[in-house]
């Protein structure tokens, strides 16, 4: 095996757009034949609708072909005449754990879009798909991003930020966000499969957006991190979903029948916000995932995240404040040691520079330096083929293999653990 092979892959049921977008870029170690596997429907038809644009764009088109196998029967198909070793899987989250436990004793590797589980009850699935060839691999994107990697690197130099966690009184890592059922793309509302209102599927508010934050803290804290994690509470809240909002963003006249017992009174009440406090390797971790109806006219979604030192205090936010763009404020007891620290950090982000203001610096990366999100998407499918190349010459990833191990456990937790509150 040699990462000059070029991997034919499988994509099955493909009922989110993350499947597509690894697709984003052409990719030589990718075989132009991608095999397509799904039960017929319109999440299948906009997975298609997805992949010819790319083919028919001006610029760098990517010229993919789809061998499409749409049937009720699809995935037994898939699994008999295996057209290639890889599959990739993205849209209901329920039962997705354990496909994946049927497909890796098949023998598949698997990268998968998170979350993987919706309750604690797919725990066996989750440590039989880890412990063990083949690759099973979450799709995360945020270890591409050269924010987040600034932000690691100002974490760790205890000369300018201390040490994380020094004040015990109050968490040292939070992560908070606000998404929208409803927001435009290109001028037209985002169109979302009934499903994604079903918690049982979709997942409720103790999943699916945790697990990147889950994932950050390990990144962040890596130099330190374990295989456990602590938790000390969580916490789920509903929000209630009119009518009108579900027809605008699904398509659909009404509420399907597996909602009813939510709905009362043409409103759903969608048990989709949650927070959670943790401890890993000794850092205390606060989480926040709330969900709004309507993006503001010109908005987006509001993201938030602090880090406490002995001699910093760093924030990025992403509000109406800073225009909707994200914005990383360092603020320090003593800023003596900066200036030697940026010199050091250049070497590693180029361009980067501080800017003194009223409480503390911003600091400033160049436009170049930044991934859009979804040219995230293709650097990740080229990890995990790295992984796989890797693996089938003798090295797995039991580090890699314990991070998901220790997150997805995690948040199976809080989901058992959680109390409701209105």
């Amino acid at each position: 095996m040699t990462r000059d092979k070029a991997h034919t892959i499988l994509i099955y049921d493909p009922g989110h757009f993350h499947a597509a977008l690894l697709f984003a870029q052409r990719n030589s170690r990718v075989a132009r034949c991608i095999h397509l596997y799904a039960p017929p429907g319109p999440e299948v038809e906009k997975f298609i609708a997805l992949i010819d644009g790319f083919n028919s764009r001006a610029e760098a088109p990517t010229n993919w072909q789809l061998e499409c196998h749409i049937g009720a029967d699809s995935l037994d198909a898939m699994m008999a005449e295996r057209q290639g070793e890889i599959v990739v899987l993205a849209g209901r989250n329920g039962p997705r754990l354990a496909l994946m436990h049927r497909l890796h004793d098949a023998g598949f590797q698997v990268l998968a879009d998170k979350p993987w589980l919706t309750n604690s009850d797919a725990l066996p699935h989750l440590n039989a798909i880890t412990e063990a060839a083949p690759l099973a691999v979450d799709i995360m994107t945020g270890r591409h991003d050269a924010f987040a990697a600034l932000r690691n690197r100002i974490i760790r130099t205890p000369s300018v930020f201390g040490t994380l966690g020094e004040d015990r009184s109050q968490p040292a890592l939070e992560f908070t966000s606000r998404h929208h059922f409803l927001k435009l793309v290109d001028g037209r509302p985002l169109q979302r499969p009934p499903w994604f209102y079903d918690s049982s599927m979709q997942g409720d508010g103790l999943v699916d957006i945790h697990f990147h934050y889950v994932d950050q803290v390990q990144w962040i804290i890596a130099p330190l991190v374990d295989d456990n994690a602590e938790l000390l509470t969580a916490g789920r809240w509903r929000i209630p979903v009119p009518l009108d909002l579900f027809r605008e963003s699904t398509g659909e006249t009404a509420f399907p029948s597996y909602l009813a017992q939510q709905v009362n009174d043409d409103v759903l009440q969608l048990a989709c916000n949650g927070r959670i406090d943790y401890r890993m390797a000794g850092v205390w971790v606060r989480q926040i995932a709330e969900w709004g109806l309507w993006e503001a006219p010109g908005g987006g979604d509001l993201h938030g995240f602090t880090a406490r030192g002995g001699n910093g205090l760093l924030r990025v936010n992403v509000d109406p404040d800073t225009g909707f763009q994200r914005q990383m404020r360092l603020s320090l007891a003593n800023s003596d040691a900066l200036k030697p620290a940026l010199e050091q950090w250049r070497e590693e982000f180029p361009g980067l520079e501080a800017e003194a203001s009223m409480d503390g610096y911003l600091m400033h990366l160049p436009i170049q330096s930044h991934i859009k999100h979804e040219f995230q998407f293709p650097l990740m499918l080229a990890q995990f083929l790295d992984l796989v190349d890797n693996a089938a010459l003798g090295a797995w990833p039991a580090d890699l293999a314990a991070r998901i191990r220790t997150r997805y456990t995690l948040l199976a937790q809080a989901w058992a653990q959680a109390t409701d509150r209105p």
